[in-house]
């Protein structure tokens, strides 16, 4: 299995940080590209993903997957509101097509915010204009948007079912599912099952676990979900992407700078249960 995780969780390296995600035995990384929420002008932006790609590349490690734009509370209830959101998406878009990589994560927007869903049929019907839209830029790119199934419990398009329902509404080879495990597991439903579910249509994945009651970002074996069964299942469909970590170290900009390399020794355990057969 190609293993992945998300670059901040080994930030404290500053500019090795690949490098020590490669002495981890990560071969593959996630970084998010933002667009404009930091103020930042597009060759500005340019400037900066081109030295991490840089980074990366001295490191011998792959950008794997972008995760696009996230400004929270969502802010998609007016037509000005969407356009504004889907310029930083298309330069995120164009952005992640500049460090070479090929698939990018993002998120439904939410125009009731993230605890409401008054109007389903709304709801679904502005998101089908809206990355319909977007998918224009990421077809010229070549880059495939990858849908992610969400922790808001009030939202009709959250569930892993629901977001696969989504995804076959817009039919594109370049729109597919990124799988987050935790996501699934606040919902009590099995991340297994949604990777058997979506067979082909799984893109990419954020793995991280919780105990089944909020979105905690724990490693691996500190929740509830059961990852045998969930590796089993990759195996089972012939998934040939990257398992990718999306989880947290608690306290990784806090720690003793001993102990968060401890913890870092005790991910690699982890990462090793995770495979034994």
């Amino acid at each position: 299995m190609k293993l992945g995780a998300q670059i901040n969780l080994f930030a404290r390296y500053g500019d090795l940080r690949y490098k020590k995600m490669k002495e981890h035995g990560f071969d593959y990384a996630d970084y998010a590209i933002y667009g404009a929420l930091d103020g930042k002008t597009e060759e500005e932006y340019e400037q900066l993903v081109l030295r991490e790609k840089e980074l990366a590349e001295e490191a011998g490690v792959t950008i794997w997957q972008i995760h696009g734009p996230w400004r929270y509370p969502p802010r998609d209830e007016t037509e000005e509101d969407r356009a504004e959101w889907a310029s930083y998406m298309r330069r995120s878009i164009r952005l992640t097509a500049l460090i070479g990589c090929k698939y990018w994560v993002i998120h439904p927007i939410m125009p009731y915010g993230p605890n409401a869903d008054p109007e389903p049929e709304t709801f679904w019907q502005m998101n089908l204009d809206f990355f319909r839209d977007i998918l224009v830029t990421a077809k010229e790119y070549g880059v495939v948007i990858c849908f992610e199934n969400m922790p808001m419990r009030k939202l009709s398009m959250s569930t892993p079912e629901q977001t696969l329902k989504f995804i076959h509404m817009i039919d594109d080879e370049n729109f597919k599912l990124c799988l987050d495990t935790g996501h699934a597991s606040v919902f009590k439903l099995s991340p297994a099952e949604a990777v058997r579910m979506a067979g082909k249509d799984l893109a990419v994945m954020h793995v991280h676990d919780n105990g089944g009651d909020r979105d905690a970002h724990f490693l691996p074996f500190q929740g509830i979900i059961d990852w045998k069964d969930y590796v089993a299942a990759l195996e089972e469909i012939g998934f040939d992407g990257v398992f990718s970590l999306e989880a947290s170290i608690i306290g990784w900009k806090t720690l003793p700078f001993d102990a968060y390399e401890k913890m870092l020794e005790a991910l690699d355990c982890i990462m090793a249960e995770l495979f034994r057969k």
